[in-house]
């Protein structure tokens, strides 16, 4: 579930996830250092929205596509 209290992302050091490849697909970026929250954005859209995740929550996603929980 989306946190619903964004945190001030506008010095934030986004990363690309480093299963993202370099073709301008399906690519998600993360901005790590906010304690308690994962903020999230697309990075295809680095001017648009971004979504702040429960840090546990997020953990648990990342878990679940490393088991293949998701399908590929």
């Amino acid at each position: 579930m989306a946190n619903m209290n964004t945190p001030d992302l506008s010095a934030a050091m986004w990363r690309k996830s480093s299963y993202s490849g370099d073709n301008g697909g399906n690519c998600v970026e993360v901005a790590p250092g906010f304690p308690g929250v994962v903020p999230v954005r697309d990075s295809k859209d680095p001017d648009g929205p971004a979504l702040a995740f429960d840090a546990s929550a997020w953990s648990a996603f990342v878990a679940g596509v490393k088991a293949g929980d998701f399908g590929a």
